[in-house]
């Protein structure tokens, strides 16, 4: 990352997040090393790292700098898992979550925003991460189960199929609900889950047979 950029990365994790109560190690690290900007369209470069969600295209934003961190740091990542992300969108909180874990797997509805983001990030060298077109809400069943699952679009419930996949002892954090929705931290144990409502947000609607994948509105 250029020397201007990566200053204003820096002071973004320490006045934006750490501030805020985001004390994990891993996931400073990875928001210190992701070039944020490099996520957006050019002309809105400038506010790649204030604290606000800003357009990508087609009603989709990439999300508040914030936001990713938390939803990132409430995973309690330990760099072993195998994660399912569902709706790559730019692909910021995808190479969010490649810098901590060894194997991703990311959907995305739109095959424009798809094709983007994986351009991206293979210029940027990530190959653990394995992402392709298709309806989030069925997930990734051949690579199930996962310990991991992050949701970047609002159900208006939390699809079965997620909850399928995610493995015994793992936890998805997916933001739920139409107008009022709230963001959920759910731990599978003993098959059943234990969700926890954990912040009011604004997301854009999950699309597919579940009712855009996307980044957030927060």
């Amino acid at each position: 990352m250029e020397a201007p950029w990566k200053a204003r990365c820096l002071k973004m994790v320490k006045q934006q997040i750490a501030r805020r109560g985001i004390a994990r190690r891993v996931v400073l690290d990875a928001m210190e090393s992701v070039p944020r900007h490099l996520f957006m369209p050019q002309d809105l470069r400038h506010l790649a790292y204030e604290d606000r969600a800003v357009p990508i295209g087609g009603g989709q934003t990439i999300s508040q700098p914030y936001i990713v961190a938390f939803m990132t740091d409430v995973l309690e990542l330990t760099g072993k898992e195998r994660v399912l992300e569902v709706g790559t969108g730019s692909g910021y909180q995808t190479a969010i979550l490649a810098e901590i874990v060894p194997e991703l797997y990311s959907l995305e509805i739109r095959p424009d925003l798809a094709a983007r983001a994986r351009k991206l990030l293979e210029r940027l060298g990530y190959e653990n991460v394995r992402l392709r077109v298709g309806d989030g809400s069925r997930g990734w069943p051949e690579a199930a189960p996962f310990h991991r699952i992050i949701v970047t679009a609002a159900p208006e419930s939390v699809p079965p199929a997620l909850v399928e996949q995610l493995a015994e002892g793992g936890a998805m954090i997916i933001p739920v609900g139409r107008d009022d929705q709230e963001l959920e931290l759910s731990w599978k144990k003993n098959g059943k889950m234990v969700v926890r409502g954990i912040l009011p947000v604004r997301f854009v609607p999950m699309a597919g047979s579940a009712g855009s994948l996307g980044g957030s509105r927060f």
